[in-house]
């Protein structure tokens, strides 16, 4: 719409016209009368009347072009949905599509589809593998199947997934190298400091066979595992991984895994974080040479009674904050000091030089980790009680940690008189020997770094624990039902991936959210389809989809979003 003035001899008129298509023609339709110059004068209330004319005629369009964007869409209370058609599609795996195409992890599809010369899309096979871990993990079968809810459908079949897994087996070192590469332009990784852990993962069959080996379980289950050993930068983020037989000793595992980090990712000078289960001396002494270092969790109670002495000697102890040496015998009796040390975490350190490794030992007590020990003790105690006083013939050999452990299988009497019946109580002597280690934690390590500063580096290990935990849990990594050994190691190929882009998001959107809340929007994130004219939001505008929108700039929070909207938002991630 514009502004017409037509001029006479005694006045001028002012209007308001608009151009229209008349019969195929174009023509000029007066849309209002706006009156003559006295009485627009008026309207303008002081203002240059042309000028308040073209303004009026501003806000006009501005209301005929919000007018516009309004949708007349029409429903029929007996119209048919249309069968085998869907109409509610996920968007969630976009803000994973994003991390994914910038880790350049399409790129590297693209180089071993050059090298194998298959006419498959392995990168819509191996994204949809990640995304599906996430979002709906489930079978290799039914992750086919759940694909089609993505609002891009999938543009591979069944067999293209297995024959993806066999070049992805194939290819995992070469993978792994390449995304460490890749990840180093997408950001500064914290690789001097390193988390290094292993844990394993079950099958839901009895037989052993190739790598599907029975072993310690760390579930307890009675299956057939195979063991993942994972490292974690020092930001969390996975860095690399092995898949071993699960009747591999842990231990061993570490150097091998180490020498691939050195020599496919050409980095050579970091500091080894691990627990005290893959703290061997032989690991501590391969950890002693060149640039690389070590800080390992030390079982307390496997030190030498001269270092037990030593630990347990009250004096000598410190805390950043006081210079001076503090002696721990004051807190026994002494509320108020208990009160005001209650979240203090107290350290000692010395040198020692053990099977040929000199190496500095740092024990710390805190009280808050005195009580967490006495109240689970306390917890498993009452459970060992329990059982004694309702079932004792169900009394078997304790495994390690298990609460059973304090109870205590006597053929003798009360009154030390040898009878025939088996007699179950309370280990008092057991249970008095694990309460006076209550309190204290060890680390051992070749750092000549301040005590704090080691302290605070392993205080992070519980990032590889939480992987561990997500992979198993969220991504329902286990029990696997693969059979064939390179389908087993493609599996977990796929979910250290889906972990590492996983932690990507986390760390984008700053650990506001559980892993729990997070992988529950990404599921909820759903567009329903209006055939014709787009897509509405199927999902609860909460505060992480709003804080996913902003972080990746996707935003559909619109009423309608038309079809090209959402297509240039499906570009934009890739």
């Amino acid at each position: 719409m514009r502004l017409s003035i037509t001029n006479n001899k005694n006045s001028s008129t002012f209007y308001v016209i608009k151009s229209v298509t008349v019969d195929g023609k174009r023509t000029s339709k007066v849309i209002e009368r706006l009156g003559n110059y006295e009485e627009v004068k008026i309207k303008a209330n002081g203002e240059d009347p042309i000028v308040w004319a073209k303004k009026y005629i501003d806000t006009l369009n501005k209301q005929e072009k919000e007018n516009n964007n309004i949708l007349n869409i029409p429903f029929y209370k007996n119209k048919i949905l249309e069968k085998n058609t869907k109409y509610t599609f996920n968007i969630g795996y976009l803000f994973l599509q994003d991390i994914y195409y910038s880790l350049g992890l399409n790129n590297i599809c693209n180089d071993i589809t050059n090298e194998y010369q298959f006419k498959f899309d392995l990168n819509s096979v191996l994204s949809r593998l990640i995304y599906s871990r996430i979002i709906f993990p489930s079978s290799k079968l039914k992750t086919l199947e759940l694909s089609n809810n993505f609002i891009e459908p999938p543009n591979f079949d069944y067999n293209h997934i297995l024959r993806s897994l066999e070049v992805i087996s194939k290819e995992t070192d070469f993978i792994q190298a390449e995304l460490y590469k890749n990840s180093k332009k997408y950001s500064k990784r914290n690789d001097k400091i390193l988390y290094y852990d292993c844990t394993n993962y079950y099958f839901e069959i009895e037989q052993e066979e190739g790598i599907k080996q029975y072993g310690v379980s760390k579930e307890n289950r009675p299956n057939p595992i195979v063991q993942m050993g994972l490292f974690l930068d020092g930001d969390g983020i996975p860095l690399a991984f092995n898949i071993n037989p699960g009747n591999t000793n842990e231990q061993i595992t570490l150097q091998p895994l180490e020498k691939q980090i050195i020599n496919d990712f050409n980095n050579a000078s970091f500091v080894v974080c691990t627990d005290a289960g893959l703290a061997s001396n032989a690991n501590r002494k391969f950890n002693d040479k060149e640039n690389r270092k070590f800080i390992t969790t030390q079982s307390i109670k496997k030190l030498k009674d001269y270092l037990k002495e030593w630990m347990f000697d009250k004096t000598g102890w410190h805390i950043p904050s006081i210079p001076n040496p503090i002696d721990l015998s004051n807190l026994d009796n002494d509320e108020e000091l208990q009160e005001k040390f209650k979240d203090t975490v107290f350290y000692k350190e010395r040198w020692i030089n053990e099977n040929g490794l000199e190496q500095k030992i740092i024990v710390t007590y805190s009280l808050k980790y005195k009580n967490y020990q006495k109240n689970i003790r306390n917890s498993q105690i009452e459970r060992a009680q329990k059982l004694i006083n309702s079932n004792p013939k169900s009394i078997s050999k304790p495994k390690q940690n298990d609460f059973k452990r304090f109870i205590e299988k006597t053929n003798t009497t009360k009154d030390g008189i040898v009878a025939e019946e088996t007699y179950y109580n309370l280990n008092q002597e057991a249970i008095n020997n694990e309460s006076k280690y209550d309190g204290y934690y060890a680390v051992c390590t070749n750092l000549e770094d301040t005590a704090e500063e080691i302290i605070k580096i392993n205080k992070n290990r519980w990032e590889i624990e939480e992987s561990f935990r997500i992979m198993k849990s969220e991504f329902k990594a286990r029990p696997v039902y693969l059979s064939r050994d390179d389908r087993i190691k493609a599996h977990f190929t796929t979910c250290f991936l889906a972990l590492t882009i996983f932690r990507y998001l986390e760390k984008k959107i700053k650990s506001k959210y559980t892993a729990t809340e997070i992988i529950e929007a990404l599921r909820n994130y759903n567009l329903r389809e209006l055939k014709g004219f787009g897509y509405i939001p199927d999902y609860e505008l909460t505060d992480i989809v709003a804080d996913l929108q902003n972080i990746f700039n996707i935003n559909t929070s619109t009423e309608i979003n038309d079809y090209k909207k959402i297509q240039k938002i499906c570009k934009q991630t890739k």
